[in-house]
């Protein structure tokens, strides 16, 4: 089982050089850094990757890109603001080893002392093991044929990961490893702990109710 990950970016020259020191210590297979059209030194820094490729800014195109220039027969997400717990690619090749694993994500873990956060942590485990549903900063992890299968990523400015993760379960199961994903708090630190929360359940339930993601993504701003 060869993995190659994938790294979406856009302007992401503080928290990328970090995310790819952090996998280049365990990691020693194909990393791809997949650009949006960055204004930074995004690229510049990038140099621990294999490839840098160039693609239209939207994360779903980004990812769905990098899936067809990867060599891997399994496929890891990763978000550029994220690193893995050593040993957390091995657990999850692991989990895809079994025939009934569609795809899977790893325990969420907010580098962070508030208790507000372990609750959010917390949260996210839960969706994905009662719902089935996997948010990107949790990592994102197939096998190649599952996510060609489900037709990659849907072309959406916003919740790609929810509507692959409703494409997936119908496939088969999606499993929550052991090991963790450190996520960068620097969204909840910029708009607010309680703020950021309520709004990505506001938008999600819209969606849930009908309004297409795409009009969405105007009140979920990038930060950087």
């Amino acid at each position: 089982m060869r993995p190659s990950i994938i790294i979406p970016t856009w302007n992401e020259e503080v928290a990328l050089p970090v995310t790819l020191a952090a996998l280049r210590r365990d990691f020693d297979g194909e990393i791809l850094v997949v650009d949006g059209g960055s204004t930074d030194r995004t690229r510049v820094v990038a140099s621990l990757a294999d490839r840098v490729l160039v693609a239209p800014p939207s994360r779903a195109s980004q990812m769905n890109f990098g899936a067809r220039e990867a060599s891997g027969d399994i496929l890891l997400f990763l978000h550029a603001d994220c690193t893995l717990e050593s040993g957390a690619l091995e657990e999850a090749l692991r989990h895809l080893r079994r025939p009934d694993v569609a795809a899977g994500c790893f325990q969420m873990s907010i580098p962070q002392p508030d208790r507000l956060y372990r609750s959010i942590e917390a949260c996210a485990t839960a969706r994905v093991r009662l719902f089935g549903i996997i948010y990107g900063d949790q990592g994102f992890y197939l096998r190649r044929e599952t996510f060609e299968r489900a037709g990659g990523f849907p072309n959406l400015r916003l919740m790609e990961d929810i509507f692959l993760s409703l494409r997936l379960r119908r496939i088969g199961r999606i499993a929550v490893a052991n090991k963790r994903i450190f996520v960068s708090a620097r969204r909840w630190q910029r708009t607010g702990i309680v703020r950021q929360t309520l709004r990505n359940w506001a938008l999600t339930a819209l969606a849930a109710a009908g309004v297409h993601p795409n009009r969405l993504a105007r009140y979920y701003p990038s930060i950087r």
